[in-house]
Formats: structure tokens, C-alpha cells, sequence
């Protein structure tokens, strides 16, 4: 029996964003081995935040740059430990290392901050978004993290290729995980009659999201509506803020909702998902449950990145500008069968292996790095070279801070 600690920025909170819902994949794939699994954090709890408890997850609250934590880690003396972020490897690593040299650290991506902020810089400039940006302060701080971890969990395979062609990351420290579907067995899904209204669904917090629903506001929407005067847009996303509810408009056929109890819920009532993200990084879960769930989508290939091969596969259409987008939404929403083309190509394409469980293969590729931890971190020159460092700075940074929490009490 193993023990494996999860640190995370914020407890899992699944029905809120697909981090929540990855983050959940992982701690169940580790629980069919008989480990023990705990999850530590030092955020404050939500109403949406998941009962690990109900699932035999031993909860653990901690404290930021506090010594505290480290007596906790050496009680549990965990095999293996996982950091939801690059962020809590910085703030924990140096911890993890000083008190279980031989622990296994994984460091799970979810996306890759640096590529979603310099895409973000990008859109913000007015410019286009080249290779260029990536090389960030952002990017030296993720990078760093990616090499000081044994392995580094990636959900998008245009990022594995990117850490390895780009910032010449060897192979061996990455592991291509995506988000995987379980296998479904819903009943009965709504059919094209059965429907109505557009949608969109994101958590607020995220800032594509919010850009995106600016841009339905205030671009694509008034356009659409002058095609489709009857029509109605639907806004869910957890954590909306007075600026999001403000866009609420009835007579324009713009609502926003807020939080939905499930996205299959809201995914069953609608016809069409719009999408129109300008920005972000990794795979987009909103677009999974959409395909899950039966409802077409448009996007551009900020949303489809890593997803398909080719955008003939897509479940949906994936616009080239402004003018395609909302003719393709206009198309697909009024006509019957171009909608249970688009709705079967979404079914297909969750067929395939990408989408299927990863469990297993998760737990495999753990046990082979576990078992020649020693020799993987010998050919890990250029991480035991920044643990050294990181040890030399951050880790006296920390202890600084907590000396100064300490004198103020």
C-alpha cells in the first residue's frame, strides 16, 4: 500500500471547471491500487468544494510558508506527491524534498500557464501570436518547475510538442495524459426538436471565459439575433461576478444564468454551444461535455487545440473568422440534419482511445518511474541543478516569510 499526497492550490470543486474535474480523475485513479490517498491545501473551502471524505480521501488543511507543513509531510511520509500547479510546486516542493527526499513529485499541468498568457498578451497588444512570447517570465517559472518535478502531467499534445521542440524538455519528464470520459450510460439524450437556444458555459474565474462572453455580447450575439430575432443565448459559469450578471439583457435574447447544477443539465435544454474563444490553453472541458451530452459547438482553433486531427472531425465547426462563425451557427441551428451530422461526429470523436479512461495506463508509467527513480533522476541533470538553486532561494524566501508572519503575532 502506497500513500500519495495531492497539494492543491483549491479544493477540487468538479461541478465548477474541468480543473476540478481533472483533478478528480487523478485521486480516483490512484484509489483501485488500495493506496492512501490525502489531499492538502490551504484555501479556504467552498459550498461546490468536493467531500473527499466521501471517497476515503483524507482531507488536510495546511498553511502557507509554514514550517507546520512539513511535520505534517513527514507523519504521512508519502510515496509519491502531486502538485495541482506549478505555483504549489514552487510554494512545497523545497518542503517535500527536505523532508522525503524519495517521494515521487508529479507536477500536473492542466494547461500551460505560460502559452495561455502569452496568447493573452497577444490579444491585449493587438497583435498576432507568435512562438516568441512564450519565452516569458511566466515560462522560466513553469519550466523550472517542469524540470525540478520527476514527471509532469500534459493534457494537450500541441503543449507536449511545444515543451519538447520549444524549451528542449526531455521526453522522459513529460507524460501525455488527457481529460478521459467514462464510460456513459445515459438513458436518453434531447433530440434536435427537443432543443432550443444557444449556450455557453465557463467558469468565470478563468479569464478566456470572460473575454469570450464579452465578445458573444458585444460582437457575435447582435449579429446572430439579427438573423434569428426569436432566438435566446443562454450564459452559465460558475463564480460570476456583477460585471458578468450586468450583460443580462431579456430583450436581447442574452441571459445569464450563473451557475448550472450540472452541465448536463444545461447541455440537454440547448442546440448549439458558441465558443468563441481568442485565448487559452490546454483542452477545453466545456467542449467534452459538449460532445458527451449531444449539443454541436463552434469554436475556433483556440478551442479545438489538441482535440482533433483534422476540423472535419469536429462535433460542431471550427470558424475561421468572425464572418464563418456566425454563419456556421446560423446553419447548423436551423438545419435539422447538418445538426445530427455535427451532434454524430461529437459522439465519434469520444470514441476514440484519446478519450477513453487513462486510469490504468496512469498507474503503470507511475510504477515504472518508482521503480528507477534513482537512475531518472541521475539523467535529470538540468532539475537537480535548479533543486540545488531553488534550495538557495526560494526555500530561504519562505522561511523569511514565515519569521515575518511569526515577529507580527
Amino acid at each position: 500500500m502506497e500513500k500519495i499526497l495531492f497539494i492543491g492550490m483549491v479544493w477540487p470543486e468538479p461541478t465548477s471547471s474541468a480543473a476540478g474535474v481533472r483533478m478528480m480523475q487523478l485521486i480516483n485513479a490512484c484509489k483501485p491500487s488500495l493506496n492512501t490517498v490525502f489531499f492538502a491545501c490551504s484555501a479556504a473551502k467552498s459550498e461546490y468544494s468536493y467531500d473527499l471524505s466521501s471517497v476515503n480521501v483524507q482531507e488536510i488543511e495546511i498553511q502557507l510558508n509554514d514550517s507546520s507543513f512539513n511535520r505534517v509531510v513527514k507523519d504521512i511520509n508519502p510515496t509519491v506527491v502531486v502538485y495541482d500547479r506549478y505555483i504549489i510546486e514552487e510554494q512545497y516542493g523545497w518542503r517535500i524534498k527536505d523532508t522525503c527526499p524519495n517521494a515521487v513529485q508529479i507536477l500536473d499541468t492542466e494547461d500551460i500557464h505560460f502559452l495561455r498568457y502569452a496568447r493573452e498578451q497577444a490579444i491585449k497588444k493587438g497583435i498576432d501570436f507568435n512562438i516568441e512570447l512564450c519565452y516569458n517570465d511566466v515560462a522560466k517559472r513553469e519550466v523550472a518547475s517542469i524540470l525540478r518535478s520527476d514527471l509532469t502531467l500534459v493534457i494537450s499534445q500541441y503543449e507536449m510538442e511545444l515543451l519538447q521542440h520549444e524549451f528542449h524538455i526531455d521526453s522522459n519528464l513529460l507524460l501525455y495524459l488527457p481529460l478521459w470520459v467514462e464510460s456513459d450510460k445515459l438513458n436518453s439524450i434531447p433530440d434536435y426538436d427537443m432543443r432550443e437556444g444557444f449556450m455557453f458555459i465557463g467558469n468565470f474565474l478563468h479569464e478566456p471565459n470572460w473575454d469570450a462572453v464579452l465578445q458573444l455580447k458585444k460582437i457575435y450575439w447582435p449579429k446572430i439575433r439579427q438573423e434569428l430575432p426569436t432566438a435566446n443565448l443562454y450564459i452559465y459559469g460558475a463564480y460570476p461576478s456583477e460585471k458578468v450578471f450586468q450583460l443580462n439583457n431579456k430583450s436581447e435574447g442574452f441571459h445569464v444564468l450563473g451557475r448550472a447544477i450540472s452541465a448536463e443539465s444545461v447541455c440537454f435544454k440547448h442546440k448549439l454551444m458558441l465558443a468563441p474563444l481568442r485565448f487559452g490553453a490546454g483542452v477545453k472541458g466545456k467542449f467534452i461535455d459538449a460532445m458527451r451530452f449531444g449539443i454541436p459547438s463552434i469554436t475556433y482553433n483556440i478551442g479545438s487545440e489538441s482535440m482533433i486531427n483534422s476540423v472535419n472531425e469536429w462535433g460542431g465547426s471550427i470558424a475561421s473568422n468572425l464572418t464563418d462563425f456566425i454563419s456556421s451557427s446560423i446553419e447548423l441551428y436551423t438545419n435539422k440534419e447538418h445538426w445530427n451530422h455535427a451532434q454524430l461526429k461529437g459522439f465519434k470523436l469520444l470514441s476514440t482511445a484519446q478519450y477513453k479512461s487513462k486510469a490504468e495506463y496512469f498507474l503503470e508509467e507511475l510504477i515504472k518511474l518508482k521503480q528507477n527513480l534513482t537512475t531518472h533522476r541521475a539523467m535529470n541533470f538540468y532539475g537537480s541543478m535548479l533543486n540545488y538553486h531553488l534550495l538557495q532561494s526560494t526555500k530561504y524566501m519562505s522561511r523569511w516569510i514565515e519569521l515575518k508572519n511569526n515577529q507580527s503575532l
